[in-house]
């Protein structure tokens, strides 16, 4: 019983499961670290005609700006030549090349912190973890390698186990990150302990890439539309026979709606991590690490809220839930003064990444399927572009109003979801589909 129990157990320790948890732990204890010492470098900000804290404020925006517009922009061209090789048989380059970016980046903050390293040293941190391929290349490489391993009828068990694993451990690292930052030894600054942890866990996570895991061959006889590495359709989701020609109008309709709420959703959290820092919220590192897990555990519950509402709901109907559950509670969070009425807001955003996931699933089934990678691919370019708009925009009307309404540019987001949610509609009503989700 031990030899086949053992032999079990390094099975599951060659699949991808182990690498996505020990990197998303690594990364949700990277990002409090850096917001905590982004902080602490522009505690001594100035700006004429301004306060000690809006000044502040100011910085810390102005440094997020700079350093999400490399890691948005960066990623494109190395993404595609990634994906380009997995097509070809090389499926470990889209996970190994980001995780080797992940290690750098981490490792580059461990010596600012350590070093006393200029802040602006970590725009060259995201630009290697761009070059590297980033996110955009690392999780469809991740998504790859899940079906890869698993058999048709079983894939969608799996997508969804691979997505609640990453949710599940972002909370976790979320909720021990602000404790760890907090150690401290009279050699140690606060955070280095923490950034040293982050640090091994990347190293142990791209050791494990390299070494254990295992990776599927693609047979001859699996559909091609299996080999592809940009496929994001939904899991639980019906099976639709793909059209013949493309639905241009809703094609064009599902597009504006995935920017306009990207657009939202994008500008609210790029403030979001330096308004929490402020009067009269003022987190310390733990309500960082708290906040953080907030976050993740709005990507277990709009998962979860897929599988419960798409028994009765149609795809467009999902998308309005999201995007009402965002604008509800991203409006709430305008005039959020306390820790309290914080967690209230971030509760009624609960679905709030449902739309964008059900987005390119509809997506895809308004073109033929020798279309669907490469209108899924522009769509993510895209939204790639847009956020040349909105991080520099809602960056800059945040700086504008922190005098007197900090909260606007969430009032703001909303608006824009409440824009998204019209073609939506439009398409809704155009194509209603059949109640064939009663029937699963």
């Amino acid at each position: 019983m031990v030899v086949p129990n053992c032999q079990a157990a390094f099975a599951m320790l060659r699949q991808i499961e182990p690498i996505i948890v020990l990197e998303q732990l690594g990364s949700t204890l990277f990002d409090t670290a850096l917001q905590m010492v982004v902080r602490d470098r522009c505690v001594n900000a100035t700006d004429p005609g301004h306060s000690s804290e809006d000044a502040q404020q100011k910085a810390m925006t102005d440094f997020y700006m700079i350093n999400n517009l490399i890691i948005q922009l960066t990623p494109i061209l190395p993404a595609l030549f990634l994906a380009r090789l997995s097509d070809s048989g090389r499926r470990k380059a889209p996970i190994v090349s980001p995780l080797t970016g992940y290690l750098l980046s981490r490792l580059i903050l461990l010596l600012v912190v350590v070093l006393k390293l200029p802040l602006q040293v970590m725009f060259a941190a995201g630009t290697l973890l761009g070059l590297s391929g980033g996110f955009t290349a690392y999780w469809p490489g991740v998504m790859t390698l899940a079906s890869l391993g698993s058999t048709a009828a079983d894939r969608s068990k799996v997508l969804m186990r691979v997505e609640f694993m990453y949710g599940l451990a972002g909370v976790v690292g979320s909720l021990v990150s602000g404790h760890l930052f907090h150690l401290y030894s009279s050699s140690l600054g606060h955070g280095t302990i923490l950034l040293i942890i982050s640090t091994l866990l990347h190293l142990l996570c791209l050791l494990h890439s390299i070494f254990l895991l295992q990776v599927k061959g693609v047979s001859n006889g699996e559909p091609e539309e299996d080999r592809h590495l940009l496929l994001h359709a939904s899991t639980n989701a019906p099976v639709v026979e793909a059209p013949v020609e493309i639905n241009r109008v809703n094609v064009a309709l599902l597009f504006v709606a995935a920017i306009l709420y990207d657009f939202a959703v994008g500008g609210a959290i790029e403030v979001l991590g330096a308004f929490v820092l402020k009067a009269p919220l003022s987190w310390n590192a733990t309500l960082v690490g708290y906040g953080n897990a907030a976050g993740c555990v709005i990507f277990l519950s709009s998962y979860l809220g897929v599988i419960g509402f798409r028994r009765c709901c149609s795809d467009t109907s999902l998308i309005l839930i999201g995007m009402v559950s965002f604008a509800v509670g991203i409006y709430f969070m305008s005039f959020v003064t306390t820790t309290l009425t914080y967690y209230l807001a971030r509760a009624l955003t609960l679905f709030a990444l449902i739309p964008m996931t059900t987005i390119r699933s509809l997506l895809s089934q308004q073109v033929p399927a020798s279309s669907c990678g490469m209108t899924l691919t522009l769509l993510q370019l895209a939204l790639k572009f847009a956020s040349l708009t909105y991080i520099p925009a809602f960056t800059k009307i945040y700086q504008g109003t922190l005098d007197w309404f900090p909260g606007f540019v969430f009032t703001l987001a909303s608006i824009f979801t409440v824009l998204g949610m019209i073609p939506i509609s439009i398409i809704g009503c155009r194509s209603p589909q059949r109640r064939q989700y009663e029937k699963i």
